[in-house]
Parts: C-alpha cells; sequence; structure tokens
C-alpha cells in the first residue's frame, strides 16, 4: 500500500480527578547527589479529558501530503483571569483549501461550528486539607478571541503592562495580537499594534531587548509554502511522503519593538536579524553570555541554528558558529523543531537542548561561559535514545524537585513510517514520548517506563507547555497531538520534595519579569540558578513562575533575583514550599 494510499483508506473506513515524591538525601551541586526514589509510583496521571479539558486538534488532512498538516500545534499555560492558577489555550488548525469540506478528510471534523483555538479556564478548587479538584471550563465563546485560522502556535507576555497576561498566535498565513482586558475578554489589535506577518510563523517569543521596560517580540518563519506552490515528494522508497523544508524557501525572522505606547515597530532590518535566513521552527531568549542582556537562539530544521547575540545597542549578530552552537559536532546542521535554554550542569550558564528529526540525535549544547558551547549530547546520554524518534516540544524542568533539571521530549514522526503503514495505521507517524532525569552528573537516564501509562502511547505529539497546573508545587505538562487529543500529564511525585516557588511582579514595567533571573543560595557551596520566562518548548508558552526543586533541603540561605534592568534584590531565610510573590523593590509576600 502507498504512503498516499494508507491515509486516503481511512476515509473508506471511517473513524472506527484526585490529585507528592519520597524523602531523598540532601542534593547538593557540589558533590552531586540525586535519587531515584520516584521509581516507587507512576511519575505522571494523564487527566486531560477527566479534567475537562476536551480537544481535538484537527490538521485538515486531505490526502495530498502538504507539509502544514504535520507540523501543528502548540498550547499556552497562563494565568489569563488572574485568579492564581493556570488556564490553558490550545491552537487548532483548519482547513488549507478553500474547497476542501471538514467532514469529508480522512479525519472528519465533526463538532458543531468550524475548528478554532479554545480557551479553557481553570476551576481549581482546594480544600482546606489541601486536597485538589481540577476541572477546566471551555470559555472560548466569551473570551472574545476568534481564532479559526490555520493555527500553529502562541506566545504568552503582558504587552500593555496592566498586569493582565496578553496572547499572540502564529498562524499559516496572518497572525494575531490579543490584548487581555481584565474582565474574562480579549479584543484582537493585531492591526492596531503592527505585529501581523503573513508568511507561515511557528515559534514566537515576548522578551526585553531594551531593557526599556517593554515586552518586544520575535517572531520565527519556517517556510515558503502555498497549495498552490507545493511540489509532489517522495520518500527513500519511492512512495509519495510529506515534503522536507528544502522544497520551500526559508522566509527569514521578524522583530517588533514595543513602543510602549500600544505599538510595536519593525526592527528586522534595523536590528540585523535580518541577515541570516533558515527554516524557523524553535526559539528561546535568554542571557548566555552573562552580560545582563537578553540574547536569542533559533532553531532551524535543515539550517545552522542562531545565535543572535544583543551588542546591547539595540542589534544583534548571529554568532553561533563561532560559538559552536549552531552545527552539531560532526559539522552538520541539523532539523531543528523545538528548542529550550536552562542550567542542566548547575554552573549558573544557560545551557541550550534542540529536538531533532529521527535517525539524527537530540543535541545538548554545554554552555562552558561567556556563550561558547560544546556539544555533549553523546556524553550526557542523550545520543542513542534520540534517534529513535522525531522531537518537537521539550523543556529543562525539574520533575522531581531534586534540584537538577530534567527533560521531557515530546514526539512524532514528519515523514510516513513503513512499519506502522505495513500494520494499517491510517496516520503512520505515531511515536511515544520521552522523559530524561537528570543523574546529577553531567548526563541523563531515560525514565519513560516510570512516567506513566500514556507514556507508552504513540501519538504525533507537538507542542508541549509546563507549568504547576494545579499549585502543589510540581511541574505538570501539557501535550498537544496533531489530529489527536491534548494529553494533561499531572505530576505524582514532585512535591515529595522540598521547593520553592516565586512569582515576580515587575514595578509598573515588564510585569512578569521575563528575563529575570534567580539565584537560589541553598548554601553557600549549593546555588542554583533558573529564569523568569515563558519561553522555550515548540510553538508553546509556559508557567511565567520560578519554581525550583530542593531536594530534602528545609531551609535556604537566601534568594536574589537578578531584575532585567540589572538590579539586584536579595531575600534571606525565604519561605519553602509555597509561592510567594515577589514585587520588585518589596519585601516578598507569602502566599
Amino acid at each position: 500500500m502507498s504512503h498516499t494510499r494508507a491515509i486516503l483508506a481511512f476515509c473508506l473506513s471511517g473513524l472506527v480527578v484526585s490529585l507528592g515524591f519520597p524523602s531523598s538525601p540532601a542534593n547538593t551541586h557540589s558533590t552531586g547527589g540525586t535519587t531515584d526514589a520516584y521509581t516507587a509510583s507512576p511519575i505522571f496521571d494523564e487527566l486531560a479529558e477527566r479534567a475537562g479539558l476536551k480537544f481535538r486538534h484537527f490538521n485538515g488532512m486531505t490526502g495530498k501530503l502538504f507539509l502544514p498538516e504535520v507540523m501543528g500545534a502548540g498550547a499556552a499555560l497562563f494565568d489569563f483571569d488572574n485568579d492564581g492558577d493556570l488556564d490553558v489555550f490550545l491552537v487548532q488548525g483548519s482547513a488549507l483549501e478553500a474547497s476542501d469540506q471538514l467532514a469529508r478528510t480522512p479525519f472528519p471534523w465533526r463538532e458543531l461550528g468550524e475548528p478554532r483555538g479554545r480557551l479553557f479556564r481553570n476551576d481549581l478548587a482546594v480544600t482546606k486539607d489541601g486536597s485538589r479538584s481540577l476541572h477546566f471550563t471551555d470559555v472560548t465563546d466569551k473570551s472574545g478571541i476568534v481564532a479559526n485560522r490555520y493555527g500553529m502556535g502562541v506566545a504568552v507576555g503582558d504587552i500593555n503592562n496592566d498586569g493582565w497576561p496578553d496572547l499572540y498566535l502564529t498562524n499559516l498565513g496572518s497572525n494575531q495580537m490579543y490584548l487581555n482586558k481584565g474582565d474574562g475578554a480579549f479584543v484582537d489589535v493585531t492591526r492596531k499594534t503592527g505585529t501581523d506577518d503573513p508568511r507561515w510563523s511557528t515559534s514566537a517569543v515576548f522578551f526585553d531587548y531594551d531593557r526599556d521596560g517593554w515586552l518586544d517580540l520575535m517572531v520565527v518563519n519556517y517556510a515558503d509554502f502555498s497549495v498552490a506552490n507545493s511540489p509532489t515528494c517522495y520518500a527513500a522508497t519511492s512512495a509519495k511522503d510529506y515534503c522536507t523544508p528544502r522544497a520551500f524557501r526559508a522566509p527569514g525572522n521578524r522583530l517588533f519593538h514595543n513602543k510602549g505606547d500600544g505599538t510595536f515597530e519593525d526592527v528586522t532590518i534595523a536590528a540585523g536579524v535580518d541577515k541570516e535566513f533558515g527554516h524557523g521552527l524553535g526559539v528561546v531568549a535568554a542571557d548566555f553570555d552573562g552580560d545582563g542582556w537578553i540574547d536569542i537562539y533559533v532553531a532551524n530544521d535543515g539550517d545552522p541554528n542562531q545565535l543572535w547575540m544583543n551588542q546591547r545597542d539595540g542589534t544583534f549578530k548571529n554568532e553561533a558558529l563561532l560559538a559552536g552552537a549552531a552545527l552539531n559536532r560532526n559539522g552538520q546542521a541539523e532539523a531543528g523543531m523545538g528548542v529550550d535554554a536552562g542550567d542542566f550542569d548547575g554552573n549558573g550558564t544557560e545551557d541550550i537542548f534542540v529536538t531533532h528529526l529521527m535517525d539524527e540525535t537530540n543535541t545538548l549544547y554545554m554552555n562552558l561561559g561567556k556563550a561558547i558551547f560544546e556539544d555533549r549530547t553523546r556524553e550526557a546520554g542523550l545520543g542513542l535514545p534520540g534517534r529513535r524518534f522525531t522531537g518537537f516540544g521539550t523543556l529543562f524542568f525539574d520533575f522531581d524537585n531534586d534540584g537538577w533539571l530534567d527533560l521531557l521530549v515530546a514526539n512524532g514522526a514528519v515523514q510516513l513510517l513503513p512499519d506502522l503503514i505495513s500494520k494499517g495505521d491510517p496516520y503512520p507517524l505515531g511515536q511515544p514520548n520521552q522523559l530524561f532525569h537528570n543523574t546529577g552528573k553531567g548526563g541523563f537516564v531515560e525514565v519513560g517506563d516510570q512516567a506513566g501509562a500514556a507514556f507508552q502511547l504513540s501519538e504525533v505529539s507537538r507542542g508541549a507547555a509546563f507549568g504547576d497546573i494545579d499549585n502543589d508545587g510540581d511541574t505538570d505538562v501539557l501535550v498537544t497531538n496533531n489530529s489527536g487529543p491534548a494529553r494533561l500529564f499531572m505530576n505524582q511525585v514532585g512535591n515529595r520534595n522540598h521547593w520553592l516557588g516565586l512569582r515576580l511582579v515587575g514595578k509598573n514595567v515588564n510585569r512578569d519579569m521575563l528575563g529575570a533571573r534567580v539565584e537560589i543560595v541553598i548554601t553557600k557551596n549549593n546555588v542554583l540558578w533558573r529564569r523568569a520566562r515563558t519561553d522555550g518548548s515548540y510553538l508553546s508558552a509556559n508557567d511565567p513562575r520560578v519554581l525550583v526543586g530542593l531536594g530534602s533541603a528545609v531551609k535556604v540561605d537566601a534568594v536574589r533575583v537578578h531584575w532585567p534592568d540589572g538590579r539586584t534584590e536579595e531575600w534571606k531565610d525565604p519561605s519553602v514550599d509555597r509561592y510567594t510573590t515577589w514585587r520588585e523593590g518589596a519585601a516578598p509576600q507569602k502566599k
């Protein structure tokens, strides 16, 4: 059976919650102590449908093998109503051709109305004894968000510093900026803000590159695709298959500067980020050289990655090749999909992890200091496991709160898998997701067998958003599946270790303090570094709060926040095992 017929055959057959981690020895970065006690119970419990998060992605597939069908979509975890818990936005696809009938595709749209992105309000209930009941309510119709285009990704940031998080939606075609009005509703301000991009945009990131207190916006673009210019492509077997991005011109990315008056200025050329092109899919903004200014890293699909170093004068320079972060250790460009930055080895610098196509490895770039990187994929034990699958959404996060950043990779192929075709799979792209535990000794071990039953499923996973959805002190994960259901992985083990949570609030400017670096001094010989951010992963946005695992430590000497404008504040003897709101220039308030 041909690749195309495997999908089209589906048309003929038709479409066939109580919400922590055993105590472990103190984990100090000076000794590299770790724990494997998480093997005592499943790490995650999948609760999406039970919690009311009912959503299925629609990719508009017709059997013509258009590349956008297999690339979406993303999700966001953000507190849109400021009630203290994380709500959910899920990006939706659509039909690619105007003549397509939604009910006549291989995976028909059977719901009322047209496909559109959905906003779910988190109605978390917590009793006096601490037990939690998680439930989501679909509030899309009341929200004013009309996300009915061919959606790809989402970014979250407070663009007007009013304390209410706003949304930027990337699409195949014109993008959308939605301003949060603070009353449960959003208004489309795309034209007013001047932030549209009519091309195929994928990931985007809000960050303050010039330290003026207003969040700027970087939009990554993938390929110059249209239905009219889409060629017929073939696999090595000579069967028809999805094209690689090489079949399309790379369109270049776009940088918007927030003017602070409700509008943005396109500074792509002025800032110098127009000088390099690539088929961009992932983006992350972090201070890679420790100079206090935010830089940009772009993961490109089949092209050298870009490391845009902030020149502190409103311009950027791509130094990826010289820095050792453009290619893998063999000097090869890889198929970059998702990306994140975090301090996995505890040396105080931002390392980079990029997910890739199967038969390549996912790549771990260790930051040796001053934005000089070394490919340590093989040494970290991530080489062979990554070759088996195609990775997309990912993040450095501490699932067991032992103080070391772990990794999750959301997997799903982009070219039809012969073994699944031979089994009659109607959508032969499914692969299982992966979870890696940081050993604290410079490496990772795969622990998917302990991650829970849903990690044994083969699905076409794409976006992944990370955050503490039930406010119990550990990180949960929302994963999207192309042409499949959303999955909500609730962490069952992390809060059995101690933790510290911070919500950083800016004084009038950059209200979520995105880009702030947090220094957690457990003892003078045990210091952790984290940053406030919503970026990372693939097409998705994450919890802006800073959640730090402490292992068995019940006391922290001090926490220092290095604010984006260069100032530093310290809080001695901070509270642990709770979230604290830290307002810029004021004493922290316990919550």
